[in-house]
């Protein structure tokens, strides 16, 4: 455990020290490209800045979830996914806040220290803003980031690490209250503008939730102990491996042992000298599911291995598209936009159109009037005319 856990912190002071790098490299990249407009700007930056931040946290996590477990341990490293998990989720909450908080605290501190004066003139409100920590063009960029980041964390690996969502939740409610202190009080206030959606960040929202999904489904098949004792509970009726004839676990550890015989040691492995826990043992046990020796297929992978592999197989299956299925069938049941506000939006869509053509109507009224009273009064001369040689 302890060394488990002193490889979590080295890698997480890697991941942090790759992250300055990273954006630096994502925002040279993005600049090269010349993109058109501010949106394709933002788009084409928070993609590469999720790529990298995606494989710079997560990359670690992956590889002791689906490839480490292949070299130190049959039964997978499902507790140091969790202690990785656990010292970068909460080393990001904790260096976050003091990136974002602390710092711009400091830096105001310093800047008020430094430019006091004697005399006792007060400073204007807007003067005082000012002096502030600018927001920055990318301020909100990197909270959007951050909640992503989270999200990934809380949804890739949560069924190693089930108590995520739960620190996802006490952290956000916590840092709700920071992040408006920290905007209130810390930085200049800023310019609001108009966007139509999140941009970029809903379609890379909507990928990490559908690869959460088959993420979730392997760690339960790959990294855990569940299928092998599954298939083993259920086998007895049909290949009875072990000594139990009904459901039972009896057997179980014995069973996931495998036998070598240490005369089999190559040249390159053996040891120079007998390691005394042999005493006078010719064989040994691992963690394997492969024939004994003197079997004619002696250390190839037996048949209860295969079993395990389609059975693993067959969970990943079942699960993704159950949980599919209930997710397009939930976003069709339940629409994005309420029968109630889609009603209102019409009604306001209506109203818009009432007074557009009532201020259109008025609009050329107000242009054809000296018109129709050219005509009026051209008719009113022509008359008097009429009636004047009538007259005479």
């Amino acid at each position: 455990m302890a060394t488990s856990v002193t490889a979590s912190i080295i890698s997480f002071v890697v991941i942090m020290v790759l992250n300055i790098l990273y954006e630096k490299v994502a925002i040279w990249i993005t600049d090269f490209e010349l993109p058109r407009t501010k949106t394709d700007y933002e788009n084409s930056l928070t993609l590469k800045m999720f790529l990298f931040q995606f494989v710079n946290y997560y990359s670690s996590c992956f590889y002791i979830a689906f490839a480490k477990g292949k070299v130190c341990d049959p039964g997978g490293c499902l507790i140091e996914l969790t202690t990785q998990l656990t010292v970068i989720m909460g080393g990001k909450a904790i260096w976050n806040n003091i990136q974002e908080v602390l710092l711009p605290w400091v830096k105001n501190l310093i800047f008020r220290c430094c430019t006091r004066v004697g005399s006792e003139k007060v400073i204007p409100r807007w003067e005082q803003d000012y002096q502030l920590q600018p927001i920055g063009k990318l301020g909100l960029f990197y909270e959007y980031l951050e909640m992503v980041i989270q999200f990934g964390f809380v949804t890739l690996f949560v069924a190693s690490f089930p108590l995520a969502p739960v620190l996802a939740l006490v952290n956000n409610l916590f840092e709700i209250r920071v992040d408006a202190w920290k905007i209130t009080t810390q930085f200049r206030r800023m310019v609001p503008e108009k966007a139509q959606d999140i941009g970029a960040w809903q379609p890379i929202l909507q990928g990490v939730a559908i690869l959460a999904v088959a993420s979730n489904a392997m760690i339960i098949a790959f990294t855990s102990d569940m299928i092998p004792r599954l298939v083993y509970y259920w086998s007895f009726s049909v290949y009875p491996y072990g000594d139990h004839s009904s459901h039972t676990m009896q057997g179980y550890i014995n069973n996931t042992l495998s036998v070598f015989d240490i005369q089999h040691f190559s040249n390159e492995s053996r040891p120079s000298q007998t390691p005394y826990w042999f005493n006078n043992s010719t064989t040994c046990r691992y963690r394997d599911f492969r024939y004994p020796p003197g079997h004619h297929r002696q250390y190839e992978y037996s048949i209860y291995y295969w079993h395990v592999i389609a059975a693993k197989m067959a969970f990943i299956i079942v699960v993704e598209h159950i949980v599919y299925l209930t997710k397009f069938v939930l976003s069709y049941v339940i629409p994005d936009v309420p029968y109630a506000v889609r009603e209102q939006i019409k009604r306001e869509k209506y109203l818009s159109q009432v007074i557009l053509h009532e201020t259109n109507l008025k609009l050329v009224t107000k242009r054809l009037k000296p018109v129709a009273d050219t005509i009026l009064k051209h008719n009113e001369v022509k008359e008097e005319e009429e009636m004047m040689d009538l007259c005479f």
